[in-house]
């Protein structure tokens, strides 16, 4: 990337959100700072500081026209865009409160959030997605004001036929002036509420000051060096806290570019083009290139196998020895060759220029993260919740330690207390959850320690392991306690599971519910000589047997606890609107246990197998 430039704004400096964006686009006017891919001209777009500080400007003015209380809700329902940032930006400096949704949320939970958190305006994606979520949002509800930004078809008959909804191309005044810039700035201000997509009962408004989400983005920086040279590729929801703290404001705080992906299908193709240089993902996007991964290993076989297996284990070790933890391999004088005819192939599809992969939001497989690493991406996990805004600790570059989840950013103190549950403590700490006090104090103890659900141990060397989740341990029936989300991640790892869950609780052995890939089981079940077409298929003893032994070999690393006796499988996702999964993709336990309740009967009745 040539010479890298620091150019950081302290969080004392900013203040608030909208005070760090002000300084931004004064600092550093003429840099690019959001890469778009326009659909009218085909061709990917740059907006300079300056651009959006005259965008802004239009969206300050317009909200302003709304005469909304300070402290007033505002809600953004659309895809990762300039406009999230535009309208993000406006509303903080009017002193409003953002309330961010997922573009994937179902319609009823929405209209809870709308309605819980008291909101005057919503800004949403088209008049398809403002149809689906009317029907479920009352017209005689807080909601006044309704922003459509795409003037798709249908848009302008919507908005003739009911007075809350504007479109953005009306609604914008066509100038305004220069960027307006609060004085009365104060920093712990709630600056937004962010509902938690819960896997049990209705989602909690986590309230995020201004200072929260400042003092995490400039602690990561303690541990990861982020440059005003550095390119973001943006596709986690800006919905996601890890992604609005970690691939936006703290890109405003160190004047790095971020590119906004067309779509998680069209990631492949985003990443060559952007040729990124920093990217935040979930376990989920590694986890599938690795499938892909190992499927093509397994299809080319012999040389070519053997060939990336010696490249992922020398590069491995090269690593341990880089960080101090390992010998200098001997078959590193093969690595210039094994790079080239290997590594350089994968890394090349991810841009070829990528500097930092953090993975977080869910635990990262440790094989996931030694496979990549060896292969020279450098995949860093991190951890922390959205109630943390949302990052608690990250490992550094130079001191990754893939099995845990790094060390404590600056100005976070962590402890194990009782049942080994890790306590944190810090200036991301939320303010409480809305309207929720006895939530508040069930998550935030009375010395000001929040309690994470997560069990974990702390290294010599002050990185934090995650061994469990205390809620999500199985308990069966002769009191063996399980933690199932390991198991899981390792059985997601086979390219046929598309979604998994683990089974047992009160039970006398474990079971799981799978989900198996659409594709990959056609090959699949005529390999076992059924027919894939027929329901009877997913049931037959071939099948089972041979899957039974797929989930064995995932599982072959794995304590003798770690057996799985029976399985469900299905060809039918678990999904967002069917209220199986979170969007974040968390499976809702109980309600999946709920929609296969006569599956589970059956196959406890059948015994261990």
């Amino acid at each position: 990337m040539g010479a890298l430039h620091e150019n950081l704004i302290s969080p004392e400096e900013s203040q608030t959100l909208d005070g760090l964006f002000a300084l931004r686009t004064r600092r550093t006017p003429e840099r690019a700072a959001y890469r778009y891919f326009d659909k009218t001209s085909q061709s990917w777009l740059d907006h300079s500081w300056a651009d959006m500080a005259r965008e802004v400007a239009r969206w300050q003015a317009a909200l302003a026209a709304e005469r909304l209380p300070r402290g007033g809700r505002v809600a953004i329902q659309l895809r990762n865009c300039p406009e999230w940032v535009m309208f993000d930006q406006a509303a903080l400096s009017l002193g409003l409160v953002c309330v961010p949704l997922y573009t994937d949320d179902r319609p009823d939970n929405v209209a809870y959030i709308l309605k819980e958190a008291d909101v005057d305006l919503l800004l949403v994606q088209d008049a398809g997605r403002w149809r689906r979520l009317a029907e479920a949002v009352p017209e005689d509800g807080p909601l006044r004001r309704v922003i459509l930004l795409d003037d798709g078809e249908g848009a302008r008959q919507l908005a003739e036929k009911d007075e809350r909804i504007r479109l953005v191309s009306d609604w914008l005044p066509a100038t305004a002036g220069h960027l307006v810039a609060r004085k009365d700035r104060d920093p712990d201000a709630l600056a937004s509420i962010v509902y938690t997509s819960g896997t049990t009962g209705r989602p909690k408004g986590v309230m995020l000051s201004h200072r929260n989400m400042l003092s995490v983005a400039h602690g990561s920086l303690t541990l990861l060096d982020c440059y005003q040279e550095d390119v973001f590729l943006s596709f986690l929801p800006l919905s996601h806290t890890f992604e609005r703290t970690g691939g936006y404001y703290l890109c405003v705080m160190t004047g790095s570019c971020v590119a906004y992906s067309r779509s998680i299908a069209q990631l492949g193709e985003d990443l060559l083009t952007v040729q990124p240089s920093v990217m935040i993902a979930v376990p989920r996007i590694f986890e599938r290139v690795y499938g892909r991964i190992v499927e093509q290993m397994e299809k080319k076989g012999g040389l070519a196998k053997a060939l990336f297996s010696l490249t992922v284990r020398i590069g491995w070790q090269r690593f341990l020895c880089q960080q101090g933890r390992g010998r200098w391999p001997l078959g590193s004088l093969l690595w210039p060759l094994l790079n080239k005819l290997v590594a350089a192939k994968v890394t090349a599809k991810l841009g070829g220029r990528l500097r930092i992969a953090v993975s977080g939001g869910a635990p990262l497989n440790e094989e996931i993260a030694r496979v990549f690493i060896g292969l020279g991406v450098p995949i860093v996990q991190g951890y922390g919740l959205t109630e943390t805004s949302p990052v608690i600790s990250v490992n550094p570059l130079e001191d990754n330690v893939p099995a845990s989840v790094g060390l404590p950013i600056r100005g976070v103190r962590v402890k194990v207390g009782a049942n080994d549950e890790l306590l944190a403590k810090g200036p991301g700490v939320m303010l409480g959850y809305w309207n929720n006090h006895k939530a508040t104090a069930q998550m935030i103890d009375p010395d000001g320690w929040l309690h994470t659900g997560d069990q974990a141990r702390i290294g010599e060397r002050g990185h934090i392991y995650i061994t469990g989740r205390i809620k999500d341990i199985l308990v069966l029936s002769n009191g063996e306690k399980i933690p199932p989300g390991d198991m899981e991640s390792a059985i997601a790892l086979d390219p046929l599971v598309e979604q998994v869950m683990v089974i047992g609780e009160g039970r006398s052995f474990l079971s799981a519910l799978l989900v198996l890939d659409g594709d990959r089981w056609t090959g699949f079940a005529q390999d076992q000589g059924v027919d894939p077409l027929a329901s009877a298929s997913l049931a037959n003893a071939k099948v089972l047997t041979a899957v039974g032994q797929r989930i064995r070999h995932a599982l072959k690393g794995f304590p003798g606890y770690a057996k799985i006796r029976q399985l469900h499988l299905s060809l039918e996702p678990w999904t967002v609107d069917g209220g199986l999964i979170t969007p974040t993709l968390k499976v809702r336990r109980a309600k999946v246990l709920e929609k296969y309740a006569a599956e589970v009967e059956a196959m406890y009745r059948g015994g261990p197998g």
